[in-house]
């Protein structure tokens, strides 16, 4: 049933529709209009949630679940609530992996790089995703086997030019443990780029648009990297992480990981972030 959906371009608008909905009624009222009391912190200073967060993720558990009944949520700030919440990702159910405004940081400060990420998935396994930058008015949706599309344009993330220094987005030093810090020093040596990323969704938007070489991450929850990680492989890019396989939005992946534009790219940016 659910892979028939895939094939229902009425379902995957609707999808589309939902996601650009919560964002008109809940996010984009409340951008550059914040009150005081709108914004609190989860885990201190740098990590932050807004009421829009909250609303957008209620609106958005309604309406997807009504698209595809049985289905179930996995947002950030539900699982923040209960965090038992997040087996679903590894349950029967087809689950929908929300992140209601990825980039919260950027939203409070008023700057147009965040956006709405949802991934529908089944058994660990990724069916489609939709990121939405608003502010932006773009949205980048993938099908498993059927490509990825930004505004209705194919993506093909490509691979970087011969020579060329990579650019690398990498998780923001605010984020980081020390020992994620010092893997992360691998990337400051010659041809490589490194930069901290704002929004991780708009960062893998980048690699699949060939804008950005590749990400290297050290933390592994779904709602972050779901609908990144197809996107950016039904673009023809990749995904690994240190042990050599796969990321596996189920969890326990030997971190921090790679997803990039082509496998020589991604091999190369592992490479830098092993333990020596």
């Amino acid at each position: 049933m659910i892979d028939d959906l895939l094939d229902d371009s009425g379902f995957l608008s609707a999808a589309g529709d939902a996601v650009r909905a919560a964002a008109a009624d809940e996010i984009m009222p409340r951008w550059r209009r914040l009150a005081a009391d709108d914004v609190d912190e989860k885990g201190g200073p740098h990590d932050l949630v807004t009421i829009a967060d909250r609303s957008a993720e209620l609106h958005l558990a309604k309406s997807l679940t009504d698209l595809l009944p049985g289905s179930v949520v996995v947002g950030e700030e539900g699982v923040h609530a209960d965090p038992a919440l997040y087996e679903a990702v590894r349950g029967d159910a087809p689950v929908w992996i929300v992140d209601p405004v990825d980039g919260t940081r950027q939203f409070v400060q008023g700057d147009a790089g965040f956006c709405t990420l949802v991934a529908l998935a089944r058994h660990g396994r990724l069916l489609a995703s939709w990121t939405f930058a608003p502010a932006r008015d773009e949205m980048a949706v993938a099908v498993r086997g059927r490509g990825a599309r930004l505004n209705g344009t194919e993506l093909h993330a490509g691979s970087p030019e011969p020579g060329a220094v990579l650019r690398v987005a990498t998780s923001h030093p605010d984020y980081t443990t020390p020992d994620e810090k010092r893997a992360l020093l691998g990337l400051d040596t010659d041809g490589v780029e490194p930069r901290p990323c704002g929004s991780a969704g708009l960062a893998y938007l980048s690699v699949a648009c060939g804008g950005t070489d590749a990400l290297a991450f050290s933390w592994e929850y779904a709602w972050d990297h779901a609908a990144g990680l197809l996107l950016v492989t039904e673009a023809g890019g990749t995904h690994v992480t240190l042990a050599g396989v796969p990321f596996r939005i189920t969890g326990g992946n030997a971190l921090p990981f790679v997803a990039a534009r082509d496998a020589a790219t991604a091999a190369r940016i592992r490479s830098l972030l092993s333990p020596r």
